[in-house]
């Protein structure tokens, strides 16, 4: 089984979220499962030079994008046992960063194809090729148009995963044939209220769609999840299907995590007092062995669920003993908030704004309680390092938060879920935990239960591997 993922991030190379975790994650965890699973991303210039003198040039040749033809050359990739494709193009990839360009339609479209023109020059053709989000996208519409009965293009399939349905690849029609390069009399396949749509297009035309966890793909049949995608995904639905996306059980492990102040495992955990010590130093909070702490890991933005923060936290600290480690960045509404509520309970609120990734580690390894209230959230990977660190997540039941954390209020959960978005059924849950922390021996099975949950890619890989077998047979 030959697997070609493609992915516009991927880690180590250039990331900007989940996406890139996932890309540099799964095909390892597919390659140990002896699937020969490669990636194909764009050779940015801002990948780390030391990664950059690694790759060595393939090949070059020429990429249609609609009437022009542009350069794109290949150089070829090792990390983690796993073989990387880099695109390369100055003009499309030279610049600072990954996304966020004028030209991004036209970006991605001369990358979606340059996956496809690829496999002329590399001698390996894939049994499938694995596109993920909107920068994709088109590549299974291109395959599905273009390719699919050309010579050496035989036979093979397409799986389109969303990872966040809110990004869709949204662009006027005008650039259907000049940048596009799709010709009008096929614009129905990505036409989608009046504008062309990329994922739309990808779930017209890829043989399997895909989202990060098994709640998601239900969500997004909903039109308050689907963000206007909810009428194609229901005609579609007979393609749709949710695998959960997994962490980095290596990399995320409390018992060998050097950037933590001491390490710990699910047989003894002792070691997360010395952590919580430390970072109540750190942050200039009392050294308080006995008061719970919540961490709280996030982009600072609505969708977060911090307007239900926001309404409810004052009225939290007042009453309640606890303290709360906050790490993040976002919007001026939500970071002034903190600033705010860190001068009036500067014994209760430790603050740094931006993203720090081993100041997260630390407050995943030195928190009893961690809070993700999310309004949506697609898999979400937060609530996973939580659990592995001991860290009792507290959600709401939406997405990969639902497939992931369970009610413990029957003794058998791993953290406490509350449903409605609702700013005090949030507050509810978080006083039932702050009960339960009392409990210390009921607390303490709790914790070490959490730390033993499977969250790991090796579970995930082998859903996927079962769809691509299935895709394998119906070429047969």
């Amino acid at each position: 089984m030959k697997v070609l993922f493609a992915s516009s991030e991927a880690v180590p190379f250039m990331a900007s979220g989940g996406l890139g975790d996932v890309a540099g994650a799964l095909p390892k965890a597919l390659r140990r499962r002896l699937i020969g699973c490669r990636v194909v991303m764009p050779f940015y210039s801002g990948i780390k030079d030391e990664l950059k003198e690694n790759a060595t040039f393939l090949t070059s040749f020429s990429v249609p994008v609609a009437w022009r033809r542009q350069y794109c050359g290949v150089f070829e990739a090792k990390h983690n046992g796993v073989i990387y494709y880099l695109i390369d193009n100055q003009y499309y990839f030279k610049r600072d960063g990954i996304y966020g360009y004028y030209d991004d339609a036209e970006r991605f479209a001369f990358f979606a194809r340059a996956v496809l023109e690829m496999i002329q020059y590399i001698d390996w053709k894939p049994d499938v090729i694995h596109c993920n989000d909107w920068q994709t996208a088109l590549t299974p519409v291109y395959y599905s148009k273009l390719y699919a009965q050309a010579p050496g293009y035989e036979n093979i399939k397409t799986v389109f995963t969303i990872h966040n349905i809110q990004y869709q690849g949204v662009y006027g029609i005008e650039i259907l044939e000049d940048v596009v390069g799709i010709p009008y009399d096929m614009k129905a396949v990505l036409e989608y209220d009046n504008d062309i749509n990329f994922v739309k297009g990808a779930i017209e035309c890829a043989n399997v769609v895909t989202t990060v966890s098994p709640t998601y793909a239900n969500e997004i049949l909903d039109p308050w999840y689907s963000h206007g995608l909810d009428t194609i995904l229901k005609q579609r639905s007979w393609k749709l299907r949710g695998i959960l996306n997994g962490i980095d059980t290596v990399s995320y492990d409390p018992e060998t995590d050097k950037d933590i102040f001491a390490n710990y495992n699910s047989s003894d955990f002792s070691n997360k007092a010395v952590n919580k010590a430390e970072l109540q130093k750190m942050f200039g909070l009392p050294v308080k062995a006995d008061v719970p702490t919540v961490g709280i890991v996030s982009r600072l933005v609505a969708h977060k669920g911090f307007d239900l923060i926001k309404a409810v936290f004052d009225e939290l600290l007042s009453n309640d003993d606890l303290q709360v480690f906050v790490l993040g960045s976002g919007e001026w509404q939500y970071e002034s908030y903190f600033k705010e509520l860190k001068e009036r309970f500067p014994d209760k609120i430790g603050l740094r704004l931006g993203f720090v990734p081993d100041l997260a580690r630390k407050i995943y390894a030195a928190s009893d309680i961690f809070l993700m209230p999310s309004k949506s959230e697609p898999c979400g990977l937060s609530q996973m390092v939580a659990l592995r660190y001991g860290a009792i997540p507290i959600v709401r039941e939406t997405g990969g938060l639902k497939d992931t954390v369970f009610d413990s209020g029957d003794n058998m959960g791993n953290g406490f879920t509350f449903c409605t978005y609702n700013a005090h059924d949030m507050l509810h849950a978080i006083r039932r935990a702050l009960e339960g922390y009392k409990d210390k021996e009921g607390w303490n099975i709790l914790v070490k239960r959490a730390m033993e949950c499977d969250n790991s890619w090796a579970k995930s890989a082998g859903e996927y591997i079962k769809m691509y077998n299935e895709l394998k047979r119906e070429q047969a």
